[in-house]
């Protein structure tokens, strides 16, 4: 029966069944973290062998240059070619760097404040205030590096197939201190929707105020599918390209789930122009990044193919882990209609949408009773919810016997959030 068609009898009675299920998972003094999108053991052990004889000796790129001693800023061709064909770039569009696209995100925004982009008139920090557009609920990095920087942060709702363009592009037309827009285009965090190409390709024919404004374009999931039945996404850069805005786009992405997110490799690729400035920039930051760890993976994985090949792995491994949870909401909640959530076909979240007012309330029972979930309203700007209803669901890294128990209490939690609400 619908929790909503209940009467305050059949409510009562029923809080009374779910605070007792509620104990009895408490009792049970799980300890499980499911915070972050972090991959399982199993998926890191795929690419061990990348540690362990990948190199056997050989340092030299086949540039010629030593792998071991200083040099190559940009990175070595055969790490730039794994990237090359992974986003559908030239050799001259992307700098390979180390570890962490999050660091390099945060860097190309320090450069801009302090610096500018190519193209500005004056260095970011020199307006009275600098802002960014931010689609929610999205990834809560992005917004929390925005914070932690000053930059004030204008949220604009998600539809089914990207951010509201009618929104994003009368805000950056109409206020040059709006100087980007963060995106996470394909299985977004933590929706799990991809960028249709309509709101692709109007987000590369944007006429902000700004003259320097830039997409800050975080693909981070553009090969992690769950099957072969995937989302597709246009080119940012090439529909830049054709729309006359070649510089506005800066896309970041990385292996951080595809080797090792200690251990990975991240990228940031733009045009020719803001490339070439961005070097300029960084010579005075490294004189070049890891590049033995570069040719490790491109041994490994040897070309775009291999990658391929390498996240079915992957999807093998975590597919199963999305499928429970779907099923676990489907049979738990669906009949209550309490909840809804979002059906992706790739990245690492479900995004799920407790009933108005209930997120908190939820997040605090499943961690009095073992689990801890994102934040509630970590998904938003300021961590400001409006319906205080957003859960972000990371089923990645918990075996799947710990998944099922995780996905019973979670389910009791948001079941006792909605009669405490309903009953109050």
């Amino acid at each position: 029966m619908l929790y909503s068609e209940m009467n305050k009898e059949q409510l009562a009675a029923e809080k009374q069944t779910v605070e007792k299920l509620y104990e009895e998972l408490k009792s049970k003094g799980m300890k499980l973290t499911m915070a972050r999108g972090i991959p399982a053991p199993e998926q890191l052990d795929l690419s061990i062998n990348m540690l362990l004889h990948c190199l056997d000796g050989d340092c030299t790129s086949k540039s010629g240059a030593d792998c071991r001693s200083y040099g190559v800023l940009d990175g070595i061709p055969e790490a730039k070619e794994l990237f090359m064909d992974m986003l559908g770039v030239s050799a001259n569009e992307v700098i390979v760097g180390g570890n962490s696209s999050l660091q390099m995100m945060y860097d190309t925004i320090i450069r801009a404040l302090q610096l500018g982009v190519y193209g500005s008139e004056k260095p970011w920090c020199k307006y009275d205030s600098v802002k960014f557009i931010c689609p929610a609920p999205g990834y809560d990095r992005h917004f929390a590096m925005c914070e932690a920087l000053g930059i004030e942060m204008i949220t604009v709702e998600y539809k089914d197939d990207g951010p509201d363009m009618d929104e994003v592009e009368r805000i950056a037309a109409s206020d040059e201190t709006v100087k980007g827009i963060w995106c996470v285009p394909m299985y977004s965090n933590p929706t799990g929707i991809t960028y249709s190409d309509e709101v692709v390709r109007r987000l590369a024919n944007m006429k902000p105020a700004a003259k320097d404004f830039r997409i800050f374009w975080d693909n981070a999931y553009c090969v992690h599918h769950l099957s072969d039945d995937h989302d597709t996404l246009l080119n940012i850069i090439e529909e830049c390209k054709k729309a006359g805005n070649p510089d506005m786009v800066f896309e970041f992405s990385s292996t951080s789930k595809i080797s090792f997110p200690g251990g990975g490799l991240a990228v940031i690729c733009a045009s020719e122009n803001n490339i070439n400035f961005i070097k300029k920039q960084m010579a005075f930051q490294t004189i070049g990044f890891d590049k033995l760890n570069q040719l490790r993976h491109a041994k490994f994985f040897k070309n775009y193919d291999g990658i391929v090949k390498h996240m079915k792995a992957h999807a093998a491994i975590i597919k199963p882990k999305f499928d429970l949870v779907e099923y676990m909401l489907e049979k738990e909640l669906q009949p209550l209609g309490i909840g809804k959530w979002t059906h992706p076909k790739g990245g690492y979240f479900i995004s799920f949408n407790a009933p108005d007012g209930c997120a908190k309330r939820v997040v605090e029972l499943a961690k009095e009773a073992g689990v801890v979930l994102t934040d509630a309203g970590a998904t938003y700007p300021y961590k400001r919810d409006p319906h205080d209803s957003n859960i972000r669901i990371a089923p990645t890294y918990p075996s799947v016997a710990d998944l099922r128990r995780a996905m019973e209490l979670f389910c009791v939690c948001v079941r006792l959030a909605a009669l405490e609400k309903l009953s109050a």
